[in-house]
């Protein structure tokens, strides 16, 4: 089961969310019980610019694993000046300069188009390090971290990389997606069997909600919401969900001693006895949604 962890602005607690849930899904079985048998959960930061997962989950035995794209260059001595390469590319990352093509590895896709293309076999292509993928171990769970490098326009490539780090048979895939609905989010849950929306109870909050809302319909993917930080109901939101059948699996009140406890980088479910029992019961209504 692979449940993605989505919100449409940074900070409405999309993090927190998924590291407590990876904390249950792994320690507690359906009933509220200690499952010893349980397969190990997987946690997935695919929030790459940013990935916040391993303040809270400190994992450990951390391995590093390198990733790598590919990128064209181009034989001078095979290179007839044909220009096919250049006309091929739809995302204009190569131009024709000097009497040879030059590429610009900030739009530059590793499609591999160019190299099929060009008539003299004078496309190499290049590994290219774009970031690299932190693995650890939080007790029973697997920690995967992928981390882009400065300055790289796309995420992309470290969020493929990462992801199919849970495919290896693990029972329980949560996927901490970046914020917002862009490409990067868009490949963090092409596989994802369930989504979670988290949304703040606000004007500003709604609003960003709405956008990531509309791509798991787009993506056509069963979805729930999780309302973070509430301590009034917010009407537009609680209507919208009304009306379009979107279940509120969970309400996290606005609470000092939540907001202390993740400030310090703990995970709450471990912390409080009262989140324990919300993560659980998300848990479980989760394993109802998707029956």
């Amino acid at each position: 089961m692979k449940i993605a962890v989505l919100s449409g602005k940074g900070g409405a607690g999309k993090t927190l969310t998924a590291v407590n849930l990876a904390a249950i899904a792994t320690s507690e079985d359906s009933d509220g019980k200690a499952d010893k048998n349980a397969m190990k959960t997987v946690y997935i930061d695919c929030d790459v610019e940013e990935p916040n997962g391993r303040i809270f989950l400190k994992p450990e035995e951390v391995d590093e694993k390198p990733v790598y794209t590919l990128l064209p260059d181009f034989n001078p001595d095979k290179c007839s000046g044909c220009r096919k390469c250049v006309d091929f590319c739809r995302f204009n990352a190569l131009i024709y300069i000097k009497s040879r093509p030059m590429v610009f590895p900030e739009v530059c896709h590793s499609c591999g188009g160019c190299s099929l293309i060009c008539p003299e076999d004078a496309v190499i292509e290049q590994k290219y390090r774009v970031g690299h993928l932190e693995i650890g171990c939080h007790g029973n769970i697997k920690v995967v971290t992928g981390i882009l490098n400065p300055g790289e326009a796309s995420g992309v490539p470290v969020i493929r990389e990462a992801l199919s780090e849970g495919e290896n048979g693990a029972q329980t895939v949560i996927i901490d997606c970046p914020p917002g609905s862009a490409c990067s989010v868009m490949e963090s849950v092409t596989e994802a069997d369930y989504c979670l929306l988290i949304a703040e109870p606000t004007a500003f909050g709604f609003d960003n909600f709405k956008m990531v809302y509309e791509l798991t319909k787009l993506l056509n993917k069963k979805c729930g919401v999780i309302i973070n930080k509430q301590d009034e109901a917010y009407e537009p939101l609680e209507r919208f969900c009304e009306e379009n059948r979107v279940p509120i699996l969970a309400r996290i009140p606005f609470s000092r001693k939540v907001a202390g406890l993740a400030g310090r980088g703990e995970i709450i479910c471990e912390k409080d006895a009262e989140s324990g029992r919300l993560f659980r019961q998300l848990w479980e209504k989760i394993g109802g949604e998707l029956k």
